[in-house]
């Protein structure tokens, strides 16, 4: 796989796919991580005189344009953390485009309009490639949070497009993510997070690898389920409880530590504050929801923990936007940051736990993609790496 070193862009039209999809609140950036963290691959760039072409997507307009989706905001936040203007394209394809894309000259930069308000983008067409890789000399991917996906930036182009590589964060996230392959032990994985049916094959690749898995979050309603308790109204897919059972079959047989939350915080929905109170495993009310891992959950992932060597976390303990259901997710990310270990967060949710706990430059590594994480720590081949290589 080419990196940024091996060639020359001077003066080359750069095709640069980026991930920039990113959560907006009242029209402006909520949280600029993965536009932060792409900065070093851009900044080279724009170093070495690059005329850059940014993709990206944003949120899941279906095939549609929808102006709540646009990606102005987030141009706007990139020229303020670049410290030098950027244009943003009134579209991704199309003749304006191409006189945008043929006036840029060495050094400047120009973000197209998102890449989802056309349907070829998610079905990799032929025809939508090719018009996205029209003039591009070099095709650089940094969009490791996006390169699970089969789409036609993500594969097409670069099918197009003479040179091929990995831009800066890209490059980090393999190198971070593949150790856990062939971790440091004990190694521990912790996953949350509302569904269960997304995580699946990383819940069966962890039983192969990991010596400790922590279960919270809405996941953890399937476990409780899964040896015979009761979870009231929490949040449930019924028909994947026989995976939860499955995996918990797996770590007795091999041996291994999987631990469920001993205590819940618990209330009629995530907006009743005043009714929360924690009760045990045994005990979840059959009109609440469990919202949170309760304080003895709490201590005992603080023991599991305490001598891993490795550990990976994606997926928050709890409801952790709103108080008081915060607590598990955040003391989860303080314990992480004080380890004497070898620690990778990897998920949106989670980097934004990290970042809300204060202690984002204290992890290891914080990956920007979530399910191409969990992907990759599955053995599963990522075609945005595949086309690279």
């Amino acid at each position: 796989m080419k990196t940024l070193s091996d060639f020359d862009v001077r003066g080359k039209t750069v095709f640069l796919r980026v991930d920039f999809n990113v959560p907006l609140k009242d029209g402006k950036v909520a949280d600029d991580t993965r536009i932060a963290e792409t900065l070093p691959t851009i900044r080279q760039l724009l170093k070495r005189e690059a005329k850059i072409v940014a993709a990206a997507h944003l949120g899941k307009p279906k095939g549609k344009r929808d102006e709540k989706l646009s990606l102005r905001p987030v141009c706007m936040r990139l020229a303020e953390l670049l410290g030098r203007p950027v244009r943003v394209a009134e579209d991704c394809v199309g003749e304006e485009v191409r006189r945008e894309v043929g006036a840029l000259l060495p050094g400047e930069m120009l973000l197209l309009e998102n890449l989802r308000f056309h349907p070829g983008e998610e079905k990799n067409d032929p025809h939508f490639a090719g018009e996205l890789s029209r003039g591009m000399d070099v095709y650089v991917d940094d969009a490791f949070g996006a390169a699970h996906r089969e789409h036609a930036s993500i594969v097409g182009v670069p099918e197009r497009v003479p040179v091929k590589a990995a831009g800066l964060l890209m490059a980090r996230e393999i190198e971070h993510l593949t150790r856990l392959l062939d971790p440091e032990r004990p190694y521990a994985a912790i996953l949350g997070g509302a569904k269960i049916s997304t995580k699946i094959e990383p819940l069966r690749a962890l039983a192969r690898t990991a010596d400790i898995l922590l279960i919270g979050g809405g996941m953890a309603n399937h476990f409780v389920r899964a040896i015979g308790l009761p979870v009231g109204k929490s949040l449930l897919e019924e028909d994947k409880v026989p995976v939860a059972r499955e995996i918990l079959d797996l770590f007795k047989e091999r041996g291994k530590t999987i631990a469920l939350p001993s205590d819940f915080v618990v209330a009629k929905n995530p907006d009743d504050s005043a009714g929360a109170k924690t009760v045990s495993i045994q005990d979840i009310p059959a009109d609440a929801m469990a919202l949170d891992i309760g304080p003895k959950t709490i201590d005992q992932f603080r023991r599991l923990l305490s001598g891993a060597r490795t550990v990976f976390w994606n997926g928050p303990m709890g409801v952790f936007e709103k108080p008081p259901f915060e607590k598990g997710t955040m003391a989860i990310a303080r314990l992480l940051a004080g380890l004497d270990a070898t620690t990778v967060v990897g998920g949106g949710e989670s980097v934004q736990a990290v970042r809300q706990a204060g202690v984002f430059e204290k992890i290891t590594h914080v990956s920007t993609g979530g399910g191409a994480a969990l992907e990759l720590l599955s053995g599963k081949t990522l075609p945005g790496i595949a086309v690279l290589e």
